[in-house]
């Protein structure tokens, strides 16, 4: 099930995706919209290593954040967001967007120094659904929410993608959101969107929560099932969750998406505090902030990364199944 990436030849990588923008929400917005986007996604360092980084571009070929500088809406009338998608179904690699380093590209978690791979506790194989998140969201640590009476984790809000095609990491999705689940993972807020690519055969039909009980049985059981125990092989008690373990509808759900929108627009306007985390983008903020980007402040950060190189191989240790009794 795991596909092996093959070496690079050239310096680095390059794979385009495209994604329509059709409305803007947007804080000095720069980019174009009304017309087809399109996104690169550049490789960096060698693929399984402390060094990976893959970092995103426009159609400009200006380097951009992936957390800052693509647009939360494909469809704001229509309630179409853009999902960044960090880990491919199926695969174990905890890829995520970097929101503490420069320009924020995606990159493998580390814990104690060695790169962090979930497990597969059975019956799950890596991740169950295509994962990833909804660029200029966040979810604020210094806001307590009234309905988990827990903060923010200070991520970009997650999105678990469950339609029927396996998407490649970096690659930039128009999905239909359906539903959420409101996760508490050591203390913090970790709201998980449900959503489908738009594109997808199933999108017709699937347009709320109750649609994916009716036509997926046993999908969301396992999602919960997989959120609560991935985390016991690495030694830490399951994870709860808000509203005794029960997804919220559509409309509850984009509620919440807006809401971390309207806290990272708080961020990016520097009227909240960003601790460690890196606003720098180059299409957001005004010329005069210190969030703003140059073209060559972005070309040296990249610059500065390691070059492509050889992949390294994946632990053998990454396919073992991990058992335990439920409680």
């Amino acid at each position: 099930m795991r596909s092996a990436l093959s070496a690079y030849p050239d310096l680095f990588s390059v794979t385009r995706f495209s994604a329509e923008i059709l409305h803007p929400d947007s804080i000095h917005q720069k980019t174009v919209f009304h017309q087809i986007m399109s996104f690169t996604v550049e490789d960096r360092g060698s693929p399984n290593s402390l060094s990976y980084r893959l970092f995103f571009k426009n159609a400009e070929g200006k380097y951009i954040s992936p957390f800052h500088d693509i647009p939360i809406y494909a469809d704001e009338s229509q309630n179409i967001f853009h999902m960044v998608v960090e880990v491919p179904r199926w695969t174990n690699a905890k890829m995520e967007i970097a929101t503490k380093d420069l320009l924020n590209p995606i990159k493998q978690d580390v814990k104690k120094g060695k790169l962090r791979y979930v497990a597969n506790v059975f019956p799950h194989k890596g991740y169950i659904w295509n994962y990833g998140a909804i660029p200029q969201t966040w979810e604020d640590p210094a806001h307590k929410d009234r309905d988990t009476d827990c903060c923010g984790d200070n991520d970009p809000i997650d999105v678990c993608e469950i339609g029927s095609k396996v998407c490649s990491r970096g690659e930039v999705i128009k999905v239909k959101v359906l539903g959420i689940l409101a996760m508490i993972d050591e203390g913090e807020t970790d709201w998980k969107v449900i959503a489908i690519n738009v594109d997808d055969p199933e999108a017709n039909t699937l347009n709320n929560i109750t649609d994916v009980q009716r036509l997926k049985p046993g999908y969301l059981e396992a999602t919960v099932d997989w959120f609560r125990r991935y985390k016991v092989p690495d030694g830490k008690p399951e994870n709860r969750f808000a509203f005794n373990e029960e997804f919220k509808d559509k409309d509850f759900a984009i509620e919440v998406i807006k809401s971390t929108h309207t806290f990272w627009k708080a961020l990016i306007s520097q009227q909240t505090n960003a601790g460690e985390l890196k606003c720098k983008n180059t299409c957001v903020s005004a010329n005069d902030s210190p969030y703003c980007c140059s073209t060559d402040e972005a070309k040296a950060v990249v610059g500065d990364t390691c070059p492509c190189g050889k992949e390294e191989p994946i632990p053998c240790s990454v396919d073992k199944w991990f058992y335990y009794e439920r409680k």
